[in-house]
């Protein structure tokens, strides 16, 4: 199939879009490339231009005659969303808009949506499964909540077959090494451990010490971005065979925390990360952990790079030649 991949210049999307050439299918990049990055870009065709230009759009799904969407394309920073909320309304629910109207416009039915697991907010219990109360405390995860809203009621009124995929902590790098992990600012963890080895940053902050976890700091779900890859890939397949709409939990069910991944980077690249301790950040619960069994049962799905050391391998290799 000829699929759209949305934000296909980013991280997760150029990593999908390897997948889905794996896989057999035709990826066509869809990007702006505010963050993405035309070296990511290597399985398929790459469309700049945005979805806020609903004519660009139409014309894109028309050239390309794409038969299916898998959409990344949105702003990410939590922080952002609570000073700029407009911005996360308007990119991520009414751009989105525009490329479901373009979609129903043409006929166009399946569509994998990257969501987040923001849209649950603060755990009321862990590990988080599917059945846990949505309630956001930021715009971010707000709005990829309401998207998953409308996909539930675009399905409802006009037959689109969609997959939300709920993901916790994306980290590593294509264990080939053809493309990895590249954002500015960068905000994720195991990037900037490798930025404080490599001399880009004097030290990494540790935002609290003294969390109810086994060793006083955070513990988060890290899920390497092949993994990612392949759900999505699956979750194609799943509605292209006319399975049922899901909505699912993508982590490996295993948490790290903040000091192992420290200790995991160390290990791999053989230097002493320097760090810093601090308080606690506002808003920080003390463990994100995803309970994503539905995955398993729904799509056969298994995350393959599941080890904290191993995630820190692949994207060590890519760092060491990049920095």
């Amino acid at each position: 199939m000829n699929v759209l991949v949305t934000g296909g210049a980013g991280f997760i999307g150029s990593h999908t879009a390897k997948a889905l050439a794996l896989a057999g299918h035709t990826p066509v990049a869809l990007d702006n490339l505010s963050f993405g990055h035309r070296w990511a870009v290597k399985w398929g065709a790459l469309e700049v231009g945005d979805l806020a230009d609903a004519d660009f759009v139409r014309g894109v799904l028309k050239r390309h005659k794409i038969e299916a969407v898998i959409h990344f394309a949105a702003n990410a920073f939590v922080g952002e969303s609570v000073t700029d909320p407009r911005k996360y309304f308007r990119n991520n629910v009414v751009n989105t808009l525009n490329l479901l109207d373009a979609m129903n416009d043409k006929g166009i039915q399946p569509i994998v949506f990257s969501s987040t697991c923001a849209t649950y907010g603060v755990p009321e219990q862990m590990p988080i499964s599917e059945s846990h109360p949505q309630s956001p405390v930021n715009p971010y995860g707000e709005s990829k909540l309401m998207v998953e809203k409308i996909l539930k009621w675009y399905g409802d009124a006009y037959g689109l077959r969609w997959a939300a995929l709920r993901y916790f902590n994306a980290a590593g790098c294509d264990p080939d090494g053809e493309i990895g992990e590249d954002h500015d600012p960068e905000t994720h963890l195991i990037p900037l451990l490798f930025f404080s080895i490599l001399g880009k940053r004097p030290h990494i902050d540790i935002f609290g010490t003294d969390y109810p976890t086994p060793d006083g700091t955070a513990v988060r779900d890290y899920i390497h971005v092949n993994d990612l890859a392949d759900a999505h890939v699956r979750a194609l397949k799943h509605l292209i065979d006319g399975k049922g709409n899901l909505a699912l939990n993508l982590g490996t069910g295993t948490g790290n925390s903040v000091r192992e991944v420290i200790a995991a980077v160390e290990k791999v690249s053989g230097k002493k990360v320097p760090v810093k301790e601090s308080g606690r950040r506002a808003g920080d619960p003390p463990a994100l952990v995803a309970d994503a069994r539905k995955a398993a049962e729904v799509l056969g799905w298994k995350p393959a790079y599941a080890d904290i050391t191993t995630i820190a391998q692949h994207a060590w290799r890519w760092y060491q030649d990049r920095v």
